[in-house]
């Protein structure tokens, strides 16, 4: 027996009232707390008969997401220690950090899991705390656990799933159509979800978050065991939505890559926001080149060129880091001013990680987080 956003129904049952969607109603029993999905599950199910709030113009223009000094703790430890930012109406908005920042905390706190210890989370006027209800009609979640029903056909789960949201009939049939469609699985739709690839059950997903016609779409780490074909893929989707759906989506990531498709970004660290704004925006606050100088004593030589060069470099990873302007001509300069001491030298133009590091001192990645991501 399996809990998720169907329900705990056995896998056989699931099949004959998928079947059955059409002529009665499939009864969704109580499913245990014990997983994200599950809660999914009860709070969608509280919302069956509800249909999509249609925002007025007016609604339309403000921010889809507001957060308002938003915090959060477990016990003694701070997860978000007063957040704030706004999303705007069709835009990728990326939150980006490594482990532990505080990003997956917001992601549930927005997605209605969670309540906050302090300040406010607004999805299309609706503070997520105080109408949650209201929230989860605007809202379509994919989380990075897979919660589609691999021994159940694409088509299959969708309409079990739009089952669940109120739909029925012609009308089901129909949205169920229309999203495999979308997603590129029209001519996979009875086949089973366990014969699709990886790329191929995430735009499953997807096609499940967006069944209820959702004007902001939560996405936690979409992309985890993709190849990069298939992570091309789903981002091409996402930029389709916003562009030709106007549909509002927030991504969490850890990937640099990711982070850089997005049109805006709040970069996280120790449950704060050390960035906002556009990746070009970001990058562009540092300008001219980064070098990293590789020598057997990196505080020395760190010293010795602030006095001689009137710069302020620092010292990461045993190594001497500088942001300065037209920095090919000035390895030459810092080369010839320490002969013999500088075993290596790399130059490259500022990227996203330059700006984490900026901001708090140290690097974006650390030993933990490469590991999970090779895994």
């Amino acid at each position: 027996m399996r809990a998720g956003v169907e329900g705990p129904l056995l896998r056989s049952d699931c099949r004959e009232r998928a079947n059955q969607i059409e002529t009665r109603d499939v009864p969704v029993r109580p499913v245990p707390r014990n997983s994200i999905e599950s809660s999914v599950a009860l709070m969608t199910a509280s919302n069956a008969l509800h249909q999509p709030i249609v925002e007025s113009s007016a609604a339309a223009a403000a921010p889809a997401i507001q957060l308002q000094a938003l915090r959060h703790q477990y016990g003694d430890r701070v997860a978000l220690a007063g957040v704030s930012f706004d999303v705007r109406p069709a835009e990728i908005f990326g939150l980006l950090g490594p482990n532990g920042s505080g990003k997956t905390t917001t992601f549930r706190i927005l997605s209605t899991l969670m309540l906050p210890s302090g300040g406010h989370a607004l999805i299309m006027g609706h503070d997520v705390a105080r109408e949650p209800a209201l929230v989860r009609r605007n809202i379509g979640v994919v989380f990075q656990a897979q919660s589609i029903d691999i021994k159940l056909s694409a088509q299959e789960n969708l309409m079990l799933i739009g089952h669940i949201y109120g739909l029925r009939g012609a009308a089901l049939k129909k949205r169920v159509s229309e999203m495999l469609n979308r997603v590129g699985l029209a001519d996979r739709a009875k086949e089973k979800a366990e014969t699709f690839s990886g790329g191929m059950q995430r735009r499953l997903e997807l096609a499940k978050g967006l069944l209820h016609h959702p004007s902001v779409l939560l996405l936690d780490e979409p992309t985890t065991g993709l190849d990069p074909g298939a992570r091309r893929d789903l981002w091409q989707y996402l930029q389709i939505l916003r562009d030709e759906e106007r549909v509002t989506v927030l991504v969490t990531t850890h990937l640099m890559e990711e982070a850089e498709r997005c049109d805006r970004l709040a970069i996280y660290a120790n449950g704060s926001v050390v960035g906002l704004g556009t990746p070009a925006e970001l990058k562009g606050e540092i300008g001219g080149d980064v070098i990293m100088l590789e020598t057997h004593d990196p505080d020395s030589l760190a010293r010795r060129i602030e006095q001689r060069f009137g710069l302020q470099p620092t010292v990461l990873d045993h190594r001497v880091r500088l942001e300065i302007e037209s920095g090919h001509r000035f390895v030459t300069d810092v080369v010839e001013a320490f002969p013999g001491e500088i075993e290596g030298v790399s130059v490259h133009k500022p990227s996203l990680e330059d700006v984490f590091i900026r901001r708090t001192g140290h690097r974006f990645w650390t030993e933990e987080s490469d590991a999970e991501t090779k895994e």
